[in-house]
């Protein structure tokens, strides 16, 4: 299988190359989503025309981006989407659609893959009573798999999108099983976010707690996957650094984890009408750099400060549990979208599972409440407190503590420091941590002791080698056994007549 092209490498870090642009081409829907971030629906007032959407094209391939995904409300709505796919795939840029499905209808999709469309991910978020009413339309789950079926009949890619919420977690086992039989190959995975329309439904949210009993069931559903054919695809909010970070995000290979947000460093996204983001799932107040209109692409991606805030964010821009924690100088807070719809402010995420189970360790969990509703506008947020208790029949004794979100925002921090400039030429290339051989934590090069499981970790890597070792030779000797059964099957058998 071919590397995507959306794997970055270092002089993608160092240079700001915006490997992975998701672009909005419309906000009309057709389906009516109650966890929808945009509040899908409508067009734009202003969306742009063919002529500036192909202009966009010119400038991303000018900047050296290698994949396109073009979303919604739902892409194939705008009559056009074809000659920008077309577009896209002339100067050879990976470029898919990502789709609720509905009316990707046989004619839409022959159209798409004659203008080269590559890939298709399609939207399923529970089995058919819970997709259907999640997704605002009956029948929608079915029109979802039958799209899957004749893309995949097409020659496309094909891969599933699932948002997991408080009620998707006893769907996910029978929903893997659908997506195999239809032949998607990915699974992308990522946690409703409390923005939009799901931050008016948040009793769709799952709580942070939650993750305890979560993270195990994907790390089954991820070996599972892998065995059948299906790789599960973890989103920039599921994570980090519990006990299965090594699986997650290297297609298999252990050594790459999180090392945080890619907002505006080697990810771009735009609006329907030109509005330039670091990221799809941002706000649009406080996180547009600009419009291609008024500037360039490629000057609002090299000088506007709402574009590198992460880029600039520190250690120092953290707060809460994350500013202390093991991983803070990695990890960086996790997703901004997340924390940034849930508290106002980023660099303090609650849906973290190594903070879960740090919290379990002291008989106490997290779990979130709704302060204030979110404005009606497209990526509205509201306002929510983190309430951290003790577990229930667990550390009885301890008051709770209700955290609600400081009063100052880092972007408008992050926009002054930066005096409307970039602060480094640069690039920050990500660190690689090193992996603990006795409990697969990872950790920071140089330690001697775990400091997680407090093993000696020369010895655990001696050990885990050894045991590494004979299992190759093992292999090798029952490898060896079988061909010298075949072969001796092979002189015994007597020659055909």
């Amino acid at each position: 299988m071919p590397k995507p092209a959306r794997i970055r490498g270092e002089d993608d870090y160092r240079n700001f190359v915006p490997v992975h642009v998701v672009w909005e081409i419309t906000l009309a829907c057709d389906l009516k989503c109650l966890h929808c971030g945009s509040r899908a629906g409508r067009r734009r007032p202003d969306e742009l025309s063919t002529a500036e959407c192909l202009d966009v094209v010119e400038h991303l391939a000018r900047l050296g981006t290698r994949e396109v995904s073009l979303i919604g409300g739902e892409a194939y709505l705008r009559s056009d989407w074809t000659r920008i796919v077309r577009a896209i795939r002339s100067h050879g840029i990976y470029c898919a659609i990502q789709t609720g499905g509905r009316n990707l209808t046989p004619k839409r999709m022959a159209a798409a893959v004659e203008a080269g469309l590559q890939g298709i991910g399609v939207s399923l978020d529970g089995m058919e009573e819970l997709h259907d009413r999640v997704r605002g339309v009956r029948g929608s789950f079915s029109k979802a798999l039958d799209a899957l079926r004749r893309a995949k009949a097409a020659g496309l890619r094909t891969s599933v999108n699932t948002q997991i919420g408080s009620e998707t977690m006893a769907h996910l086992p029978e929903l893997m099983n659908t997506i195999i039989e239809v032949g998607a190959t990915h699974w992308q995975i990522q946690l409703t976010v409390a923005m939009g329309n799901a931050a008016d439904n948040d009793h769709l949210l799952l709580q942070p707690y939650q993750l305890a009993e979560l993270m195990p069931l994907l790390a089954r559903l991820y070996t599972e996957g892998v065995e059948r054919g299906l790789l599960m695809v973890v989103g920039n909010n599921i994570g980090y650094f519990g006990p299965y970070e090594h699986l997650w995000r290297g297609l298999g290979d252990e050594r790459v984890h999180w090392t945080g947000c890619s907002a505006g460093h080697t990810v771009l996204a735009l609006e329907a009408d030109g509005t330039v983001k670091g990221c799809p799932s941002l706000a649009t107040n406080g996180f547009a750099g600009g419009n291609v209109r008024d500037m360039s692409l490629d000057k609002i991606w090299a000088a506007s400060p709402e574009i590198h805030f992460g880029r600039l964010r520190g250690v120092d821009d953290l707060w809460g549990f994350c500013r202390d924690c093991y991983y803070a100088d990695v990890c960086r807070g996790g997703c901004t979208w997340t924390s940034h719809s849930l508290l106002g402010r980023p660099g303090n995420n609650p849906y973290c599972h190594y903070r879960v189970l740090q919290l379990r360790k002291q008989g106490r969990r997290e779990r979130i409440v709704k302060r204030r509703e979110a404005s009606p506008q497209s990526f509205g947020v509201g306002e929510f407190e983190l309430v951290e208790e003790h577990i229930p029949g667990v550390g009885e004794g301890h008051e709770d503590v209700v955290r609600r979100t400081p009063a100052r925002n880092d972007l408008v921090q992050l926009t002054r420091r930066s005096n409307g400039a970039p602060l480094t030429r640069d690039g920050r290339i990500p660190p690689e941590l090193a992996i603990c051989r006795a409990c697969n934590a990872y950790i920071w090069p140089g330690e001697t002791t775990c400091p997680h499981c407090a093993a000696n970790l020369q010895e655990a890597a001696e050990a885990y080698a050894r045991e590494r070792r004979y299992r190759e030779n093992l292999i090798a000797e029952v490898t060896r056994l079988v061909e010298a059964a075949r072969a001796k099957l092979a002189s015994d058998s007597p020659p055909p007549s």
